[in-house]
């Protein structure tokens, strides 16, 4: 019986992690298994674009797996079940059971409403394409006289504001943030920053918590009241709440405590990857959501996961951040550069420039999802009894 590997989600973690494994296990010994709700890898980190209006490219997950030996189970993860090593989906054909012996988990996040009421009742997101789509839905509505209110400060809500603002001029578009707008980037950035919200005419409304989303609009908690047509919420995002009920080791926000090698301190033969992993960083913070923390992460348990089924060395994964790349509607952007205390150094790119730099970036981030051993010769490793080491690695 071939060792059967289960990756759940393919997102920017999950699809490139399951490439590269299936380019360097052998198919003899190997079972391949990714499971995800959409036919589609999402680009998430362009889903502002898509609700603003703009239409993105396609990218079939069977297209991209043509050839690897991974089988695509198009289902949604209700369940894991760390103890019998079983993993529950639903699909229009009911309910079934998936067994593995080696789990990848990388279910991503998806909108976080902190416990504010009305979130889910009443606002939008674009933390997910169906989510996006129905934004975009209701601007549409809108049509070139509307309010729409943007809740958060940072990279997904300035990138929403501005996309929104610049994609449809007719709207006027408020953001409020319970910080300073972009008070973490360097003084240069940040002005940029404040001169292109001015330049689309987005009002800012700094250190001001929402603490009541309406059906039209919120509620401040000074009891500043902001009518808006479509509200958006992009104040955090949340994981998913079936790995806390998995019997994993999870953090108190529900994200699977793993090793510097990404192995679940609990079942090592549970890996996670992405927004689902809570690692330390370089610098001594835990890594935060985000699509760079999914291309970290997933080097990291690719690597573990081949060495320890293989017996071949673990190489170790630098987890650290180079810097923030923030679009700015599609012709202008900020590159911060930071350092290796994750605050923002005083060199930055901003402007055209750094909206080539972000084009750039959101072309790559595609292309490491396609080409998951960026063009060099696969190997094919074979299984052998170095799984069993697994256990004593996490116990020592």
């Amino acid at each position: 019986m071939r060792h059967r590997i289960t990756v759940l989600g393919a997102g920017y973690a999950g699809a490139s992690a399951a490439g590269y494994l299936a380019r360097h296990l052998h198919p003899d010994d190997f079972e391949i298994t990714v499971v995800n709700a959409e036919p589609d890898f999402v680009e998430r980190i362009r889903l502002h674009q898509l609700a603003a209006g703009q239409d993105l490219p396609r990218h079939g997950l069977a297209e991209m797996f043509a050839g690897t030996g991974i089988r695509l189970r198009l289902a949604r993860v209700t369940a894991v079940d760390a103890e019998r090593r079983t993993v529950t989906v639903t699909d229009d054909g009911g309910t079934d059971r998936i067994e593995y012996d080696t789990l990848l988990y990388t279910l991503g996040s998806t909108v976080g409403d902190h416990g504010v009421p009305g979130v889910h009742e009443h606002a939008f997101h674009v933390a997910g394409r169906p989510a996006a789509l129905r934004l975009r839905r209701r601007l549409d509505e809108l049509g070139e006289d509307g309010t729409v209110l943007v809740v958060g400060g940072n990279l997904t809500a300035i990138e929403a504001a501005t996309e929104i603002a610049e994609s449809r001029p007719g709207l006027r578009v408020t953001l409020a943030t319970s910080d300073e707008l972009g008070g973490w980037l360097s003084p240069k950035s940040r002005r940029h920053l404040l001169r292109a919200f001015d330049r689309f005419g987005i009002a800012v409304h700094q250190h001001t918590t929402i603490e009541r989303v309406e059906e039209t609009g919120a509620v401040a908690a000074d009891g500043t009241a902001f009518a808006s047509g479509a509200t958006v919420w992009a104040a955090g995002f949340a994981v998913h709440p079936v790995a806390a009920a998995s019997g994993l080791d999870v953090e108190d926000d529900g994200r699977v405590i793993v090793d510097r090698m990404m192995r679940s301190v609990s079942h090592p033969e549970v890996y996670a990857a992405g927004d689902s992993a809570y690692i330390i960083g370089e610098n001594g913070r835990p890594l935060p959501m985000s699509c760079a923390s999914a291309g970290f992460t997933r080097m990291q348990a690719t690597a573990a996961i081949i060495g320890d089924l293989t017996g071949h060395r673990i190489s170790k994964t630098s987890l650290a951040y180079l810097g923030n790349c923030i679009s700015l509607g599609g012709k202008d952007a900020i590159f911060q550069l930071v350092g290796g205390d994750a605050r923002s150094k005083s060199w930055s790119l901003r402007g055209r420039p750094a909206a080539h730099a972000k084009a750039a970036v959101l072309r790559g981030s595609v292309w490491a999802v396609r080409y998951p051993t960026y063009g060099l010769p696969t190997r094919r490793h074979r299984l052998t009894t170095a799984r069993y080491r697994m256990a004593e690695a996490v116990a020592h």
